[in-house]
This record gives structure tokens, C-alpha cells and sequence, in this order.
């Protein structure tokens, strides 16, 4: 039996973020109602907490959801193929799935797309983010199912480790035998270090700030070869020393705000490689931005927005083999009232604490 409401955390303001009820709705055939376990921290919940990304307030933040069904329409339970208590892991993106962008495979890039976390109260029944203690799930949504006895802390983590595969892997089409650099080691680049280990990648390098020591060492006993603390040597002379000044196949850029990394990888890319761009720079220009590099180079320069369901997929198969120590990865459990608290540990605001990843765990 469904309570009548909802516990949520609501973002009234930039950094801004209060308690809450809110209804939960009736669902139609099409929808359902999802009971959060957990619910992931990201940089992006930073970027939505400083007022950054133009996202509608007030609104309930929270876009990786994982969760057990609570109540399903007819109709979405046969597409979706679960029932009541099944756990799923929901994708971020709502497309319509029918147009033009959607059928052609690119549904993420929907014109009418919606994004959890990213949808304002004011659009019925307002419970579209998952810091809360139940979500609602659009008709047009796309979920997985997932292993129900994995820690809830763990399971979540399909979300970053999708990222790395889609960002490191799929969009690059890294190879076996590829070199690959990856810029910034927070738990997307850790990630994409996972993902490029299992690809079959060659060499992995992995660059981040002095500050980043222990996510250096964490990318190392995930597989890395090389990690480069750019506060202490040079990344460019360092990644044509270890390619024998030939450059990596791949350049993955997950750094936030950074933009010398992007400068900087036109000089890593070998002739004809890939740089893939998915570090947010809020808005800032790129300097000693050399676009005739990119010309004599022959680089392909592709942008990475959100995950498709390839990448959850195999976020979810590697998750669940359990022969990777995701777990090393994370580091805190927050209650949901404990949210600013959570946002604030990631962006390194809370003296002598450092976060990776971290998840908020509702109370019932």
C-alpha cells in the first residue's frame, strides 16, 4: 500500500535546498511509481546546486535513480517487462521515441526530450527527481532491471560506470590495442578506466591534480598504466613519452571547468584519433584553441551528453559479474535530508573530507 505522500528534497533557489511533501499521484497504464534505494551524486547535481545549468526551480533534483517498482500500469509493466518489487535502474532521458532523432537511434538527442531532476514542480505530479523517497516514472521512460540482492550503494553506480562505457569506448570506438588518455580521475574518469580495461585497451593514462592522489592511485588498481599529476609535471611531454611521441589513439576530457585540458589534447591526439569532449566548461571559451591542429591532424572531435541504454547495459553486466572492485569507488551513504551536505562533500566544500562517489539513501 502506497503512502498518500512523498518525503523530497526540493531546490527553491541557487543553493538552495529545502524538506518537503509532495502527493504521490495515481498512475495511468502507462507509468508507474518507484520506491528510491538510492540515488546517485554527480558534478552535475553540483551544476544544478550552483544555479549553473539553466534548470527549472523549484524542482526535485535526481537523476540517478535506482529503485524498486511500487506500483505499475498494465501497459508499462508488459513493455518493460517487471512487476511490483522489482528493481530497476532508470535512464535519465524521456524521449518521445517516435521522431525522426529517436528512430534514427539517437533518442538521448530527442527535440522533446526530458530529464529527470531537470522538470519544475509545476508539471504534474512534480515527483520527476529521485532525491526523494518515491519518483514518479514517465510512460515513455526506459528502465533496466537489476541484480535485487546488490547493495543499493553498488547498483547505483550503473549510472557513472555507463558513462564511462558510452564516453570511453562506444562514442570513440576504443579498440583493443588502443592508447587512451583520460583527463580527470573523479567517478566518471575512474570509469572510463573500467570501461577502457575492458575494451581491451593498451595503454590507459589518467591525469588529474596533485589534490586527486587518491583517485590516482584508485584509477591504477583499476587498471590504468600511467597517472599524471599535472600540478607536478607536464601531461603533454609526459603522454608523448610514453607513446614515443606518436600521441594516444583516444582522448577522453571529464575534467569540470578545466579548459587547458582541451587545448592540450589536440597536442596528445595522434594523427587521425578521436578527442571526446564531456567535461562541462560552464560556458567558458577555449584558449590556444589550434584549429589548424585539427586540420593537419585529421582529429575527430565528438561531444558526449548522457548515456544510452548500451552503455547502462554493459554498466549493469559488469556490475553484476562482480569481477570488478567497483566498490573501491565509493565512499559515502548520505541520508536524503543530508542532500547539501552530500552535493557540498563532492565539490570538496567540507574541509578534510573527500567524496567519489556517493549516493543519498532514503528513509521509510
Amino acid at each position: 500500500m502506497l503512502p498518500k505522500k512523498s518525503f523530497v528534497i526540493v531546490q527553491t533557489g541557487v543553493r538552495e535546498l529545502v524538506c518537503r511533501e509532495l502527493p504521490i499521484p495515481q498512475i495511468d497504464a502507462n507509468s508507474a511509481i518507484l520506491r528510491i534505494e538510492a540515488c546517485g551524486i554527480c558534478g552535475s547535481d553540483y551544476e544544478q546546486y550552483e544555479g549553473l545549468l539553466g534548470a527549472p526551480i523549484p524542482a526535485v533534483p535526481g537523476h540517478e535513480p535506482l529503485g524498486r517498482i511500487a506500483a505499475i500500469g498494465d501497459n508499462a509493466a508488459r513493455r518493460w517487462n517487471v512487476d511490483v518489487g522489482d528493481r530497476v535502474a532508470v535512464e535519465t532521458m524521456i524521449a518521445c521515441h517516435g521522431c525522426s532523432t529517436c528512430l534514427g537511434g539517437q533518442y538521448h538527442l530527442c527535440g522533446q526530450r526530458r530529464i529527470y531532476s531537470y522538470i519544475p514542480l509545476s508539471d504534474e505530479p512534480g515527483l520527476w527527481g529521485a532525491y526523494s523517497q518515491y519518483m514518479f516514472i514517465d510512460g515513455n521512460s526506459i528502465v533496466h532491471k537489476m541484480d535485487p540482492d546488490l547493495p543499493p550503494e553498488i547498483a547505483v553506480m550503473f549510472n557513472p560506470l555507463g558513462a564511462g562505457y558510452r564516453w570511453a569506448v562506444e562514442i570513440p570506438q576504443t579498440k583493443i590495442g588502443d592508447d587512451i588518455l583520460i583527463m580527470g580521475p573523479g567517478q566518471r574518469g575512474l570509469a572510463s578506466v573500467i570501461a577502457a580495461r575492458e575494451a581491451g585497451a593498451k595503454n590507459i593514462i589518467v591525469t588529474g591534480l596533485a589534490a586527486d592522489a587518491r583517485k590516482l592511485k584508485l584509477a591504477q588498481e583499476f587498471g590504468a598504466d600511467y597517472v599524471i599529476d599535472v600540478d607536478n609535471e607536464d601531461p603533454v611531454d609526459r603522454v608523448l613519452e610514453i607513446t614515443r611521441g606518436r600521441g594516444v589513439d583516444v582522448v577522453l576530457d571529464v575534467s569540470p571547468y578545466a579548459v587547458k585540458p582541451v587545448s592540450d589534447a589536440l597536442l596528445m591526439i595522434r594523427a587521425g584519433g578521436t578527442i571526446v569532449l564531456a567535461g562541462v566548461k560552464g560556458g567558458k571559451a577555449i584558449p590556444n584553441f589550434m584549429s589548424d591542429q585539427v586540420l593537419m591532424k585529421e582529429i575527430t572531435i565528438k561531444g558526449a551528453i548522457g548515456v544510452t541504454s548500451s552503455g547502462y547495459t554493459s554498466a549493469i553486466r559488469t556490475i553484476e559479474s562482480g569481477r570488478v572492485p567497483i566498490a573501491k569507488m565509493h565512499t559515502h551513504n548520505f541520508k536524503l535530508e543530508e542532500a547539501e551536505l552530500a552535493i557540498r562533500t563532492l565539490a570538496r566544500e567540507i574541509p578534510g573530507v573527500e567524496s567519489i562517489h556517493s549516493c543519498l539513501i532514503p528513509e521509510f
